[in-house]
Order: C-alpha cells, then sequence, then structure tokens
C-alpha cells in the first residue's frame, strides 16, 4: 500500500491528523502530512518511514493532475505511480524538515500571533482537502536558517566545556601531573576525534531528520542495535543531567552559599556525609524545578542556551587573563603548611604557631587548634611540635619553575594528608592521632584509570550539533564542519589549560579538590581575571544550563524510540502534549536522573555516564566501518575525509577506554545494551531500515554458502532441512496446520526451514492471492513458532508446482534434503494432480532428488505445541535401513517439550530363517554404540497361507483400478461404477457378514474398522488350511488376481496386524514408506498397500530414506 503525503502547516496539528481522502473506489484513507511524517517517522502507518524517497509512490499528490501534449504519452498510464520529474524535483525544493519538540512548541505559540508568512505551492503539485484549504494557505511554516556557527559550533562548545572543566580540571592535573593528564586528555580527544570523523560520514550520506545520533545509529546498524544503544545514549544523556545537577549544588553548597547547607556537623569524620546528604535534598528540588521550567517552556530555555553559553565563554577568557596577568602579578593566595602538610585555612587567621602584640607574645589560633589549651607550655600535638610552620604562594604565576614540580604524577590514597614534596618534615611517632586536626585530606583515591573515567563526561558534548539537524540550513555541510572545529578547539582548550594549571599553580593546591587550604575558594577561580566570582558565577550558570539542556534533550530521545516501536513497553512515552512536548518521557527522565542524584557523588556518577556514551561512540565508529566495508550502493558520503581503518581505530580505542574507566561498569553497560538487543530481537524488530547488520549478515550469508558448496553435508552434520508442502482452501488459508506444529517439535529453530505451497493458474491473475497466501502461512508460522521460510508459487497445475519447489527450494548449499507432505485423505476421489497421481509422482521425484520423504498419516490428529505427553511410546517399526532416519527422528521429537517424556521403542521383522534372540542382541549393540536409549524387540513374522481377505481387497483394488482404465467416464460416473462393482462383490463373497449400504452418489472405498475385524475374523474362522489350498476352485475370481499384488496386498495386510497389535496405543508410530512400483501402470495400487498398510493406526509418519547415511556410531 502507497503512503500518502500532504503538506499541511505543522503547527496546526490537530487539523491535520483530520484531514483525509478518498483512494481508487471511494476507499478512504488517513492522509500523512509529509513533514510530521518524516519527523516523527513512525507516528503515523507501519511505523516505517519511506526514508529512502519519500515522495515517491504518492499517487494521491498527483491526482486530477491533467497531463497535456504528447511528450509524455507514452508514460500517462503510468503517472499515477511514478510522478513527473518537474513534479518530484518541486516536491523536494518545498520539503522542510523541522525538529521535533522545541519548534513545535515555539510554533504553537506563535500561532496565536498574526501570521507573516504563507506556504508556497505550486498549483496542482500538492493535493489538499478542500475543507482546509484556506486554513494551509494561511500557514506558517518556518524553514531552519541556522548556519554552522550557531548552530553546530557554539552548542558542541557549551555542551563540551562544562562541569569538568571548571570543577576537576585542577584537581586531575594535580594528580596525574602535566604528562598524565595531557595523555588523559589526548586519549578522550582522539576518541571523540575519530567517531566525529566517523559521524560526520554518516550525517553526510543523505538527510539526518531530527533525532540526530539515534537516527543515525540505529538506521546505520538496525533496531536492534539502535534500540540497545539508543537506550544506552538516553541513559547516557540523563545522567549528565544528574551530573550537571550535582555540579550546580556543589559550586552553591560550597563556593557562593556554604550557610545555605541544611546538614551541618561539627564531627570532620561526619562533613563529607552530611555533603552528600545536602546534595541529595538540593538537587532533589533543582531536578524538579528544572522538570516544571523545561515543561512550562522549553521555548524559554532555547532561548537562555546563548545566555549560558556567554557565561561559558566568558569563564573561559578569564581563565587566559588571569594566567597572563600571574607572569607579572600573581594573585595573593598564601598556602599554610605545618611541615610538609597542607593546612585547611577556615579556623585561623595567621599561618603562625605564636603572634607577637606590642612586647607580648601570645599564641594564634593555630597553637588552639593543635595544643590543649591557650598557653605557651600546653601540651600540643607532636608533629606541631617538631616542624615549623610555612607559608608559601599558593598560584606563584607562570613565571615561577612550578611547572617542573608538577610534570609527573602524585597518585594519593583515600584519607592521605596532601604534602608537598622538598619542604623539610620531622615525622612523629607512630600512632599519631590526626583527626580533628585542620589538615587537608584526600577524599578520594587517586589512579589514573579512575581519572580517565571522571575527565571523559567533558568531551561528550560532540552530538549537540547532530541532534540539531532540522534547525540547519545545511546539515551535510554544518555537523562535520562545526563539530571537528568544536572538537579541536575545545581539545587546544583542555590541552592548554592542562599546561598552564601546571605552570602557574602549587602542586598541593591543584590536588585541593574543594580549595579547603585557600579558605573554600574555587581553585580555578583564584587565578581567573578580574575576579573569583567570574568563574564561580560564570559555572554555576553553566552547569544549570547544561542540565537544563539535557533534561530538554533526553525526554525527545526516548520519544523518538518509543515512537519507532522497537521496544514495545516503551511506546506509552511516545505521548505527550499536543504540541509535541513529552510529557510522560520528561517524567521518566526526572526520575532517572532522579538515581544519579541519590548517588551524590559528582565522581561516583562521572563514569557512569562516561560508560553509555563510550558505547554510543563506539557503535558510531562500527555503523561508519561497516558501511564502509560493505561498499553498500547508498553509501555516497559528502564528507570524504573518513576511512574505515580510522573508524576501528575509533571503535578500538572507545573499548578500551570503558574498561580503562571502569572494567565492572563497562560490563554492566554492555550486559544491559546485551538484554535490550535479545529483548528486541525476540519481540521481533519488524523494521527495515536499510541498516549495515542486515547488509553484513547478507554478506555472511553469501560467504557461508559459497563455503557450503565445497561438498556435501558430512553424516556428523547432517540434520533434516525440511521443505513442508501445505495444502491451501479457497480462502487461502492453511488445511494442516499441524504439520507447522510438527517441524517446530522436530526442528526446535535449528537448520533449513522452507514452507511452500502451491496455486493453480497464472503470477499475473493470482499474484494478489500469493501475497495473502504468504501472509497467512507467515502467520501461522509465527503462532507456531516455527522458524524458516515462505515460499508460494503459482503453476499451471499443482504436481508441476510441487516439482519446481522440490527442485529449486533453497539456495547453493542452503537447500532442504527432506521433504514434509501430508497423507491425501480423498485420494480415491480425485485421479488428477491433486490426487494420488500427484503424490505418487512426488514420492518419485524426491527419491530422483536424493531427498528423504516424510509422509504423515492422520495429520490433525498430531500434538500441537502446547500439548504435553505424560508418558506414553514412540514406536519405530524399522523393516529396511532406509540410512538411519527412522532412528534420528524420533530423538529429535524427544528433545521438544511435547514428546520429551514419551520412551523410544524399536521393533524390527524376523523372518523364518532369522535368529532372533542374535537379531535383538546386535540391535541393542547398535543402539549403544548410537548413544540412543530405546526398547528393543524383535517381531517375528511366519511365512503363514494367504488369507481370504487379502483376496478380497486385492480383487476389490484390482476390479477399480481395472474399470478406470477401460472406461473414460466422468469423475461422478467413476465414484458410481467403483461403488456397484464394490456392492456385488461384498454380495457376493461376504456371505453372513455385516454388509456396509452407501447411497450410489458418494464413495467409501475406505473399509471400516468393524468390517475389517470382522472379516479377519471369518477368515480365521472358516478358512483352514485345506481350503486355502483349494481357494480358486471356491472362488472363481481369485484365480485371474495378479499374483505380485496379492502378495503385496498380503504384506500390507501381515504388516498392518503385527504393527496394530504392538502399537495401537503409541503415541507416535514411525514406519518404513516403501517405494512406487517401477511400472506407473500400478499407482493407483500403491496408495491401496499404504493405505491397508497404516489402518487402524491414530498418528502415522512414514520415513523414506534419501539414500544416504545420516546417523553414524562414530564421534
Amino acid at each position: 500500500m502507497f503512503q500518502r503525503f500532504l503538506v499541511t502547516a505543522v503547527g496546526s496539528q490537530a487539523e491535520g491528523h483530520e484531514m483525509h481522502g478518498a483512494r481508487g473506489g471511494g476507499q478512504e484513507e488517513t492522509s500523512v502530512p509529509i513533514l510530521e511524517y518524516l519527523r516523527e517517522p513512525n507516528r503515523y502507518g507501519d511505523g516505517v518511514p519511506k526514508e529512502s524517497s519519500p515522495f515517491i509512490n504518492s499517487t494521491d499528490i498527483d491526482k486530477g493532475i491533467v497531463y497535456e501534449g504528447k511528450n509524455l504519452a507514452l508514460f500517462e498510464e503510468e503517472m499515477d505511480r511514478n510522478p513527473m520529474v518537474s513534479s518530484l524535483l518541486n516536491r523536494l525544493a518545498n520539503y522542510t524538515n523541522l525538529t521535533q519538540g522545541v519548534r513545535e512548541h515555539e510554533e504553537a505559540e506563535n500561532n496565536e500571533e498574526p501570521k507573516k508568512k504563507e506556504v508556497k505551492m505550486i498549483s496542482g503539485i500538492y493535493h489538499c482537502h478542500p475543507r482546509k484549504q484556506n486554513t494551509l494557505e494561511h500557514s506558517t511554516v518556518q524553514a531552519p536558517q541556522m548556519g554552522t556557527f550557531i548552530g553546530v559550533y557554539l552548542p558542541c562548545l557549551q555542551n563540551i566545556l562544562g562541569v569538568i572543566l571548571f570543577l576537576r580540571l585542577t584537581w586531575i592535573v594535580g594528580a596525574a601531573g602535566i604528562f598524565g593528564s595531557f595523555w588523559i586528555v589526548f586519549m578522550c580527544c582522539t576518541c571523540t576525534l575519530l567517531t566525529a570523523i566517523s559521524m560526520s560520514a554518516i550525517a553526510t550520506n543523505g538527510v539526518v531528520p531530527a533525532g540526530g545520533s539515534y537516527y543515525m545509529i540505529s538506521r546505520s546498524l538496525g533496531p536492534e542495535f539502535g534500540g540497545a544503544v539508543g537506550l544506552c545514549f538516553y541513559l547516557g544523556t540523563t545522567f549528565a543531567g544528574a551530573m550537571y545537577i550535582l555540579g550546580t549544588i556543589e559550586i552553591l553548597l560550597t563556593y557562593i552559599v556554604p550557610s545555605a547547607a541544611i546538614f551541618k556537623t561539627e564531627d570532620p569524620s561526619q562533613e563529607k556525609q552530611a555533603m552528600l546528604n545536602n546534595m541529595r535534598v538540593y538537587g532533589t528540588c533543582t531536578i524538579a524545578l528544572m522538570a516544571t521550567v523545561v515543561f512550562v517552556g522549553v521555548k524559554y530555555v532555547n532561548k537562555l542556551a546563548l545566555v549560558f553559553l556567554a557565561c561559558v565563554i566568558l569563564s573561559i577568557f578569564s581563565i587566559y587573563a588571569g594566567v597572563i596577568k600571574s607572569g607579572f602579578s600573581p594573585p595573593d593566595f598564601p598556602l599554610c603548611l605545618l611541615g610538609n602538610r597542607t593546612l585547611a585555612w577556615k579556623d585561623f587567621d595567621k599561618c603562625a604557631k605564636v603572634i607577637t602584640e606590642g612586647n607580648q607574645t601570645v599564641v594564634s589560633q593555630l597553637w588552639q587548634l593543635f595544643c590543649n589549651g591557650p598557653f605557651l607550655n600546653a601540651t600540643c600535638n607532636e608533629y606541631f611540635t617538631l616542624n615549623n610552620v610555612t607559608k608559601i604562594q599558593g598560584i606563584p604565576g607562570i613565571a615561577s619553575t612550578v611547572i617542573f614540580e608538577n610534570i609527573w604524577s602524585n597518585y594519593e590514597p583515600q584519607g592521605e594528608m596532601l604534602e608537598k614534596k622538598g619542604l623539610p618534615s620531622i615525622p612523629a611517632s607512630e600512632g599519631e592521632v590526626n583527626v580533628g586536626l585542620p589538615y587537608v585530606f584526600s577524599d578520594i583515591a587517586t589512579y589514573f584509570t579512575m581519572l580517565v573515567g571522571i575527565y571523559f563526561p567533558s568531551v561528550t558534548g560532540i552530538m549537540a550539533g547532530s541532534n540539531r539537524s532540522g534547525d540547519l540550513k545545511d546539515a551535510q555541510k554544518s555537523i562535520p564542519t562545526g563539530t571537528l572545529l568544536a572538537i579541536i578547539t575545545t581539545s587546544f582548550i583542555y590541552l592548554s589549560c592542562i599546561i598552564l594549571f601546571g605552570a602557574c599553580i602549587e602542586g598541593v593546591l591543584l590536588r585541593d579538590k574543594f580549595g579547603e587550604s585557600v579558605n573554600g575558594n574555587l581553585v580555578i577561580g583564584i587565578l581567573a581575571w578580574p575576579s573569583p566570582w567570574v568563574i564561580v558565577i560564570g559555572s554555576f550558570f553553566s552547569t544549570c544550563g547544561a542540565g537544563l539542556q539535557s533534561l530538554t534533550g533526553a525526554p525527545r530521545l526516548m520519544q523518538a524510540i518509543a515512537r519507532d516501536g522497537i521496544v514495545p513497553f516503551l511506546q506509552v512515552f511516545g505521548h505527550g502534549k499536543a504540541n509535541g512536548e513529552p510529557t510522560w518521557a520528561l517524567l521518566l527522565t526526572a526520575g532517572i536522573c532522579e538515581i544519579g542524584i541519590l548517588i551524590a557523588s559528582l565522581d561516583s556518577v562521572a563514569p557512569i555516564l562516561s560508560m553509555f556514551f563510550l558505547m554510543c561512540y563506539m557503535f558510531v565508529n562500527l555503523a561508519c566501518a561497516l558501511q564502509t566495508l560493505l561498499r553498500t550502493p547508498n553509501w555516497r558520503p559528502r564528507f570524504k575525509y573518513y576511512h574505515w581503518t580510522l573508524s576501528f581505530l575509533g571503535m578500538s580505542l572507545c573499548l578500551a577506554l570503558m574498561f580503562i574507566c571502569s572494567w565492572y561498569y563497562a560490563l554492566v553497560a554492555m550486559l544491559i545494551a546485551g538484554c535490550i538487543y535479545k529483548y528486541i530481537e525476540y519481540r521481533g524488530a519488524e523494521k527495515e531500515w536499510g541498516d549495515g547488520i542486515r547488509g553484513l549478515s547478507l554478506n555472511a550469508a553469501r560467504y557461508a554458502l559459497l563455503r557450503l558448496e565445497d561438498g556435501p553435508t558430512h553424516t556428523k552434520n547432517w540434520r533434516p532441512q525440511l521443505l513442508i508442502l501445505l495444502n491451501l482452501d479457497p480462502e487461502q488459508n492453511v488445511k494442516h496446520p499441524r504439520l507447522l506444529s510438527l517441524t517446530t517439535q522436530l526442528k526446535a529453530g535449528k537448520g533449513l526451514t522452507i514452507v511452500g505451497s502451491v496455486l493453480e493458474g497464472t503470477f499475473l491473475e493470482r499474484h494478489s492471492e500469493v501475497q495473502n497466501a504468504e501472509q497467512n502461512i507467515k502467520a501461522l508460522m509465527g503462532v507456531e513458532k516455527t522458524k524458516g521460510f515462505c515460499h508460494v508459487v503459482v503453476s499451471s497445475n499443482r504436481r508441476d508446482g510441487v516439482s519446481h519447489l522440490i527442485q529449486s527450494s533453497g539456495l547453493g548449499g542452503m537447500k532442504h534434503n527432506t521433504v514434509l507432505v501430508a497423507w491425501p485423505e480423498l485420494w480415491r476421489q480425485s485421479d488428477g494432480p491433486g490426487g494420488w497421481k500427484g503424490f505418487v509422482d512426488m514420492v518419485r521425484e524426491t527419491t530422483a532428488a536424493h531427498q528423504a520423504l516424510l509422509v504423515t498419516k492422520n495429520t490433525d490428529r498430531f500434538p500441537t505445541n502446547q500439548e504435553r505427553f505424560s508418558g506414553g511410546t514412540i514406536d519405530v517399526w524399522w523393516i529396511v535401513h532406509d540410512g538411519g532416519l527412522l532412528m534420528l527422528l524420533p530423538f529429535l521429537l524427544s528433545q521438544h517439550k511435547v514428546w520429551r517424556k514419551c520412551k523410544m521403542r524399536i521393533f524390527t521383522v524376523a523372518q523364518i530363517d532369522d535368529n532372533s534372540i542374535q537379531m535383538k542382541k546386535d540391535l541393542q549393540l547398535f543402539l549403544y554404540q548410537l548413544r540412543l536409549d530405546a526398547e528393543v524387540e524383535v517381531v517375528e513374522m511366519l511365512d503363514n497361507d494367504i488369507s481370504a481377505f487379502t483376496y478380497e481387497r486385492t480383487l476389490v483394488m484390482e476390479q477399480r483400478s481395472q474399470m478406470l482404465k477401460q472406461m473414460q467416464l466422468s469423475r461422478i460416473e467413476k465414484e458410481r461404477e467403483a461403488q456397484l462393482i464394490h456392492d456385488r462383490n461384498a454380495a457376493a463373497h461376504a456371505s453372513g457378514s455385516d454388509r456396509l449400504t452407501v447411497p450410489p452418489e458418494r464413495v467409501h472405498m475406505t473399509w471400516t474398522k468393524e468390517k475389517i475385524i470382522a472379516e479377519k475374523n471369518k477368515s480365521k474362522e472358516t478358512v483352514s488350511p485345506e481350503g486355502v489350498r483349494d481357494v480358486f476352485n471356491m472362488k472363481p475370481e481369485w484365480g485371474n488376481l495378479n499374483q505380485s499384488n496379492v502378495r503385496r496386498m498380503h504384506t500390507a495386510v501381515r504388516l498392518n496386524e503385527v504393527v496394530v497389535n504392538k502399537s495401537q496405543d503409541a503415541r507416535l508410530v514411525l514406519l518404513n514408506m516403501p517405494g512406487p512400483p517401477k511400472n506407473k501402470q500400478g499407482d493407483e495400487n500403491y496408495m491401496e498397500f499404504l493405505e491397508v498398510l497404516t489402518e487402524g493406526l491414530n498418528r502415522v509418519l512414514m520415513v523414506r530414506g534419501g539414500g544416504s547415511e545420516v546417523i553414524t556410531i562414530y564421534s
């Protein structure tokens, strides 16, 4: 079914949904607004947007257009499907790709104002509903006007430069040293640079609708990977919001208004816990406030972004200005050290033990912190007594030589005092108590990999530009240029800041995370010029703005995932307000963000979001590498500066960084993504996005098929690769659905399964019925959980169609080796291709093709997949050896839950000259070597004389066959004639027995169970061996019978007696299926033999081997 596209005002969304139009024959169909359809690709229709060419096949757009002139008369009959090039180009020229959410919100409010612009439409190109014509003519559609600088460069700059730069970069430099920090930043920036190159290639390979990074990943890697990575990207963005909010609260409570803390303590050991509780309370209030702001006025968040960006840029400039000023006038922020230990400058005013007031020496406030009294003779801390107090400048300036002291790392365990190397220090005796003393301690243990995890979130804003793809005037030009320039700029800022911080700031102050040694000031703030408050206020608004941006972007990402429909339980989050705002997704985002807030530690949250972002970047690189290596025809990026080796290097670096940051977080993130992937795969992601994974699968399948062509399948690897031949009713519904149930029980999802059927006629006349039949078969396969392929062919007659399926189904080495078909129950009523002739020809063709054949008798009695047998047996009647398929089938069935509790019994037949005891021992040894558990029984069949019942059945069979050969009658006449012969013979030869009365209009050639038993009993009672010897004198008609047919019928009757006697109560009976006669004149007799052989049995599976060994005793 073709899609319809109408140009409607995006702001008038409610009206656009009401539009409808008539399609051929007066049938109504919902019209899909073209702009909204592309912006929200799965809100309408089947959820699969036609991304490749959304304008073609839009038949209703061109309806009513009269093509004048004769230049295109040759194509005028196809104009309804294939539009004119001029029409297509006009539609492309007028196409506007608007972003979701923010622009919808703005336009919904702008609709209340006077409209200033009108939609420009070319007459006849767009088909509009008459009732909406006036509305459309006055609608406003704002075309995206953002360029590279405003639309990509600045948003990336704002997202990359943020909380880590202001709150943690100096601490990272102090712990890792200039060299280690440089290496950390270089690795992370290289990772993002390589990812940006891959992203640029994907982004320039066609139009990227709003949805940005998620759209690129999902459409490149398919719904399974797309859903998994999309949700990881969503979780990363959400936890980034939590990190920004925690940074906002940390700046507020540590550097702006420390007195606003709710939880306070005098115990230094409880200060950290009190601070975490304050973060939780203030963070929860902040996230509630921010979520309300986002819910009420996204428009204002978008406009305030420029203000927040200005704060970031101003802060960066103030840092560089402070560095320059420190070269000739360093700021005065002294540090107080006791020995080589750094003191927290908060409860004393002067860095001295004693001070002189007039001519009197008195103790200082610092003395009172280390001694038990304000007297010179008081008892003091031993280390305080042994060491002197020193005051040094915290920021000696860029002209100093402090850079040489900060080159190498200074990693410290948790609770270690910050010490300055090079200063004299006399250690105190062991057992020194430092609790409650004003030292600066490291709050967490520092090591290289941990610092990588904390730093990486500072470079995760590279997709801010691609997320705004719908706002850009030329996304294919702006995204690569703006993103790469932003990464180069921010990488330069970070790398230069590392060197400048190490060259200007004292090492112990760099390691002082919260600035306790400088009276609680922000370390990077005291370096800035003209005032520390520039950095404090700038960083506060920067982190606050970044948090708002995360709470704005993450819900829209979740909404896009939900509307794609690949994760069913998330579909509720695709709904929102009338203007497109994702209300439910916003609530979910706030809830997940609250989890990060409750963690309360910025250093603990940062590695979590690093995992999710790294996984996202890894799959962006994988997508680019796959597309490049597969060389798909549609892979034509405008961005040419990429290579698959760069993408592979970026992917490897992302994976390495995941395990460098935190191996257990990496495993958890990969487990989450894996679970999402398997869930989407299990639920069946019925999306076709032209993804690279599908292309990879095709290449892998091609390679495997070529390998399979090398030789035949080894016996150890043989398994039944089934071709199931189904019969359909006139409505194209399956007649015997239990065949698919048996297939599932036999295959368990392994190997090849092809479900085929034949429709009689020509393909041109019945192609729609073929589609309907395939849909019905696939639906039944889904219900029965049959994993395989469906193939319905149209042929002039059923016999030829079945022959084509047997010959041509499969591809290369992936061809079927076994045919499964139901026994034709009404074979006597038809001798055409659909009756016994077609069946016998099919048996011959499978034999000629060296394929095994499985025929189910009483198919509708076979169990469904929901049934469970609590006991019983599967009986195998092994008459002749056909490659071991009879042994293999019950073993495969026993692996399924339906047959698991059934025991396997194997019967074989011994002739009069056979040693039945030795046969049983040999068979038990053979089964032991095959590793099969089964009971063994050898049935002895004596060479009995032929019974009268056998002659009776043979006579009826031959007379019917002879009559049908000599008389070319219609079907009804044949049935009547056959019935008359049957009645005459029954009257002549069954005196004293119950006669079966049948109306002459209908035929019942099959003997009833009662009649069979009566005839057998009669034969046993009345026919003696002497009488049998003279049987031809008693029954003149029997003397003319074909003795070959008599022997065959005798075998069928005797075997049937034995099988019914032993296996009448078995859950399933498997037996060898004899082959058809070489002389085709006896085909109808062959069907009668099989009918007699299987009479009186509940479920029968007749097995005919393919001529090769399928089971072996060797390992």
